[in-house]
């Protein structure tokens, strides 16, 4: 049964830069369920936008008609320990996800840096982490169950529907409603962290070797500094070296969060101070090194709102990107209160993911909520773009539809897929009539 819930005072995305009301909010409680509220809104003209945590920037999650949350949606968990698959509800958790996976000695064999949001949201607009030899979380995808705009619920594998899984990986929330994912997983590992400080320059000039000496790397520039913070973690057999619950309150809770969001504001309030903020921010953050459990290694406690932009490039480009967004940023009519973060992912093969045939060196452009940004992030956008860059289909961008089309190959046969699924466009809305058209 479809519980349709009251509506209240609208709906918010994370960073409170995206907000919207909707007609109905619905609440599945099963599969079959989410099939007859598409086929109730197919049949009267209506559309149906799920959401999950709130994480993307964009407005690809806001429903103008029928908002649909899975947090009630009852399915089966399956866990295969010996064939490492995991088949859960698309719209659990990652963090929930993690430690179910945690309980049965497996883990997802990489992860971004934030794990709040839903399994369905993040491998639709390609969440992904760092590491060169590991692409978005989509690539871990084995199989989906999905309603289409028909009401069909489609069982999608290599074996089943491979075209759809194909587009479906990485979707938008275009093609259909994720019910269940099945996903491929590893043993359950140790990482051992090491962040330290850098000059961006030499990072760059050992650049390759750098990625290729570790598991996953990544580094975060402060904008008016030549400084870097490089965060590299690499499997390990033993937690031999587990951080303090003193020490990682400090670096983690106290400086990463609350120091910094003192600090954050102190720029907004005082915009000419930012360099100097930037500078000691460059300067709080240390060497440390220490183990622990996969998933919380990989992510962090996020608190300071921000609006964020990033773009997939080819790796190749990333040097000549920086050096034009250092001029960007030193030239912009208001100052940039956070640092740029700058990861690496493998070439995959889903049509609309970012990494799509190529290995790709992401930058991520942010700036603290309240402050301006649009010129900021167009002008880097329009160079990431003249480089043959993708953007993160979760966050910021102004691309259209006729120019998404010629950054992904694949771009008219995910097109042909969405005709077939959802021809009458029950799951669109203005935000994907304006990135895949209508």
């Amino acid at each position: 049964m479809v519980r349709t819930a009251p509506l209240g005072a609208g709906w918010s995305n994370w960073a409170g830069n995206q907000r919207g009301s909707a007609s109905a909010i619905l609440r599945p409680g099963s599969p079959t369920d989410v099939a007859e509220a598409v086929r109730s809104a197919a049949a009267d003209g209506g559309r149906i936008r799920v959401t999950g945590s709130g994480h993307s920037f964009t407005a690809v999650a806001l429903a103008d008609d029928r908002r649909m949350d899975l947090s009630d949606l009852d399915t089966i968990v399956s866990v295969d320990v010996a064939q490492r698959l995991v088949t859960v509800p698309a719209g659990m958790t990652l963090h929930a996800l993690n430690g179910l996976l945690a309980r049965h000695g497996l883990a997802l064999p990489n992860l971004g840096d934030i794990d709040e949001q839903t399994v369905a949201g993040a491998i639709s607009t390609g969440t992904h982490g760092t590491g060169a030899g590991y692409g978005c979380l989509s690539t871990f995808v084995e199989a989906i169950t999905l309603v289409t705009g028909t009401g069909e619920v489609l069982r999608c594998s290599a074996d089943e529907h491979p075209d759809v899984l194909a587009a479906a990986r990485v979707s938008l929330g275009a093609l259909g409603v994720l019910v269940e994912v099945t996903l491929r997983c590893v043993d359950a590992f140790v990482l051992r962290a090491h962040e330290r400080p850098a000059e961006l320059a030499d990072v760059l000039g050992e650049l390759p070797a750098l990625i290729g000496r570790h598991d996953h790397v990544e580094f975060y520039w402060f904008p008016y500094t030549s400084r870097v913070q490089v965060k590299a973690n690499d499997r390990v057999p033993a937690n031999d070296r587990p951080l303090s619950r003193w020490r990682g309150w400090v670096d983690d809770d106290f400086l990463s969060n609350r120091v910094f969001a003192g600090a954050c504001r102190l720029g907004r309030a005082v915009p000419a101070l930012a360099p100097q903020i930037s500078a000691v921010s460059a300067r709080a953050l240390t060497e440390r090194q220490y183990t622990g459990r996969s998933d919380r290694v990989f992510c962090t406690p996020r608190r300071v709102r921000f609006v964020e932009m990033e773009y997939g490039l080819p790796r190749e480009a990333l040097p000549e990107a920086l050096a034009a967004l250092q001029r960007i940023v030193d030239g912009l009519p208001f100052k940039v209160l956070f640092p740029v973060e700058v990861r690496f992912t493998a070439p995959d093969d889903i049509w609309l993911s970012h990494g799509y045939g190529r290995d790709n060196a992401y930058i991520a452009v942010h700036q603290y909520v309240g402050m301006p940004y649009e010129p900021y992030f167009r002008a880097f956008e329009q160079v990431a773009a003249g480089l043959g860059g993708r953007p993160h289909w979760g966050k910021l961008h102004y691309r259209d539809a006729a120019s998404l089309a010629t950054a992904y190959p694949r771009f008219s046969d995910f097109q042909a897929v969405r005709d077939r699924l959802d021809p009458d466009r029950v799951f669109t809305n203005a935000h994907l009539n304006h990135v895949l058209g209508t």
